[in-house]
């Protein structure tokens, strides 16, 4: 099959995901006459939930697109606040994300996540949920049957949060959802949980929820104030952001 040499020029913020000798301005690429540009993108190590606008010769083409020898290519990272093809913007994070996970439903956000999980099950829950699919595996957002997917660049709880919530700017409803399990949380009368509760818990608080879904029970406790600083702040990016 014949081989040709396309010139690709990504975006500066799309270089971390190329070998380091392709990480100038331009890469000097060798793929089959027939390879899409999709195909040809990944293979250098960038996954197209990583893309936005793909240019051919100025012209704006799609990731079917066959490069043609002589015509550069450009390619360009996702716009922030990032649109998902969803009608809701839900998640599902890989099982390294487990922290973030917990801070994504702490601010109310539908995040699915399980601890124990392989990539084919993940590929397969997002497209069934119609949920974006969050990782830090470049290789398992290239997955074709993959929806939607974006690559935390992070390493922190709280710097992936906010990478997050300014790429995405997910709507938040805090406080409503079980940070264990997903569930929706439900006020709850003290005496209805009284059983479940330490006797110092029930003499210094009022307010109870419990979550519809694993049946915990929540009250502001001591760390309230962390919480609601995380809260806070999250609140006040997704507004600068839309």
């Amino acid at each position: 099959m014949e081989r040709r040499e396309v010139v690709v020029r990504f975006s500066p913020e799309l270089r971390f995901f190329l070998r380091p000798r392709h990480r100038g301005e331009r890469v000097r690429a060798v793929c089959d006459a027939g390879a899409p540009l999709g195909h040809l993108v990944q293979s250098l190590g960038v996954p197209l939930t990583e893309v936005g606008v793909l240019r051919a010769g100025g012209r704006e083409v799609g990731a079917g697109y066959r490069p043609v020898p002589g015509r550069a290519v450009e390619v360009e990272g996702v716009s922030w606040p990032q649109p998902v093809p969803f009608a809701r913007v839900r998640f599902l994070l890989d099982v390294h994300l487990g922290t973030l996970a917990r801070r994504l439903r702490l601010l109310g956000v539908d995040t699915a996540y399980d601890n124990d999980r392989d990539d084919a099950s993940l590929v397969r829950q997002a497209a069934a949920e119609r949920r974006v699919l969050l990782t830090r595996d470049r290789g398992l957002l290239c997955r074709r049957a993959l929806p939607a997917g974006g690559h935390v660049r992070a390493e922190r709880p709280e710097e992936q949060l906010r990478e997050v919530l300014g790429r995405f700017a997910p709507p938040l409803a805090p406080w409503t959802r079980c940070p264990a399990c997903n569930g929706l949380l439900v006020r709850a009368a003290a005496e209805e949980v009284a059983a479940e509760l330490e006797a110092g818990t029930r003499a210094c608080y009022e307010v109870f929820a419990r979550c519809g879904g694993c049946g915990r029970v929540y009250w502001p406790g001591a760390h309230r104030g962390r919480l609601a600083r995380i809260v806070r702040e999250a609140e006040e990016l997704v507004a600068s952001v839309r």
